[in-house]
């Protein structure tokens, strides 16, 4: 069955917004088995939405449009659809109960602009939307199905997920096909993928998939089974694949190193602190982005200027004078001072040159320094991440992670 995803907005073209909406909607469609031949975006007009609808059915069976469906003029989608499928707007009562209850929750007025919201195409079956006051609208027509809903990510992503993607499996014959994905750290992918040259070359012969999927400090390894296969098969290849690399795969699917590290901690009943330096805080954020952190995480001392590391983190005056704020001696007495400070069970310190100022022919920009403080003493490592400054930040959080991962399972 195949999907085409058209995101409207001139947001999205002008880069004011990121397109993240035809990322997540392709990974749910294809988990479902239903193949998106292509992702389109185009501008909050007329022409464009009739012509991009045009040129998708004749690529795709099902066609999604996100975007175009507030309250205000420029939201031109609905009205567009109901001259192209020759049809009228007529009042929905369900419609307006959801935008009164959600007004109400609110604690505001509902005004005449958002009561036209619940006029829906007639001939189209509404979607339901439980997060916001634009319903969706499902087109069906000479064997093609068009669907139209918000381009708000989190009532897209609840209307895929309660409603459309459900409703997708009753509807079509989708044959199974078994995937996983697997999360590795610390290794690049020219050098991941010549290590596992003969593990792939068998793992194609079987008629199996491979996608390397890089992201700064990460690559995630998508294997997807032949059509037929059965999900045994897949994880004979994965076993075989963790026996090549154990020391840089760190997880599987959707996991996070912050949320992989916080299980740990708190199955262990152990605690956490961080030092940051170059990072600036950004670790700390990782760690408290999930839900249940305050269990294990104490909490961070961002040590930017070398008198906090010095008077809070009880560094060496000396050593600071001699080695400088980026080297082993001075992320090592960070690490174990804050764990001190806090009392902790383990600490994470980081110091380095983020860039694109402050590098020297002996410590260039993206010279970073990570220690882990744990019940038994310190250990430190040294990594040269490049000139970009959210690169190196983004890459030394993760290594960090990765490394107290390491000490914790």
């Amino acid at each position: 069955m195949n999907v085409e995803i058209i995101n409207i907005g001139d947001e999205l073209l002008i880069g004011q917004t990121i397109n993240t909406n035809a990322a997540w909607m392709g990974e749910q469609l294809a988990a479902i088995n239903m193949n998106v031949v292509q992702h389109t975006i185009i501008s909050d007009e007329k022409t464009a939405i009739v012509n991009a609808i045009n040129l998708a059915h004749q690529r795709a069976d099902v066609v999604i449009i996100t975007g175009g469906l507030g309250p205000t003029k420029d939201d031109i989608t609905k009205h567009t659809l109901c001259e192209y499928f020759n049809t009228e707007l007529v009042h929905n009562e369900m419609a307006l109960e959801n935008i009164q209850r959600i007004f109400k929750q609110r604690g505001r007025e509902l005004s005449q602009l958002n009561k036209e919201q619940a006029l829906l195409p007639k001939n189209a079956e509404p979607i339901p939307n439980n997060n916001g006051t634009a319903s969706g609208m499902w087109f069906k027509e000479n064997g093609k199905h068009l669907l139209s809903i918000p381009g708000v990510p989190y009532e897209m992503k609840a209307m895929m997920e309660e409603y459309i993607l459900p409703k997708f499996v009753e509807l079509f014959i989708l044959t199974p096909q078994h995937r996983i994905t697997i999360l590795t750290e610390g290794i690049v992918e020219s050098v991941l993928a010549t290590t596992l040259t003969d593990w792939e070359n068998e793992l194609r012969t079987d008629g199996f998939a491979l996608a390397y999927l890089p992201s700064p400090g990460l690559v995630r390894l998508r294997i997807t089974a032949p059509l037929g296969a059965t999900p045994h098969a897949l994880l004979d290849k994965v076993e075989t694949l963790k026996a090549i690399i154990p020391e840089y795969i760190y997880g599987e699917g959707k996991q996070l190193l912050e949320e992989i590290v916080g299980t740990l901690l708190r199955d262990k009943k152990q605690t956490l602190s961080t030092a940051e330096s170059c990072t600036g805080g950004y670790i700390a954020h990782l760690i408290t982005s999930i839900s249940g952190s305050s269990d294990y995480f104490k909490g961070s001392v961002v040590s930017y200027a070398n008198e906090v590391k010095q008077q809070t983190l009880g560094v060496n005056a000396q050593d600071l004078e001699t080695y400088g704020a980026v080297s082993q001696q001075v992320v090592e007495q960070m690490a174990l001072g804050v764990k001190q400070l806090l009392n902790t069970d383990y600490a994470i310190a980081t110091s380095g040159i983020a860039g694109p100022l402050g590098g020297t022919p002996e410590k260039p920009v993206g010279l970073v320094w990570i220690a882990i403080a744990t019940p038994k003493g310190v250990f430190s490592q040294k990594f040269l991440m490049g000139e970009n400054r959210e690169r190196t930040i983004r890459k030394t959080a993760l290594s960090a992670l990765n490394m107290l991962r390491k000490e914790l399972v």
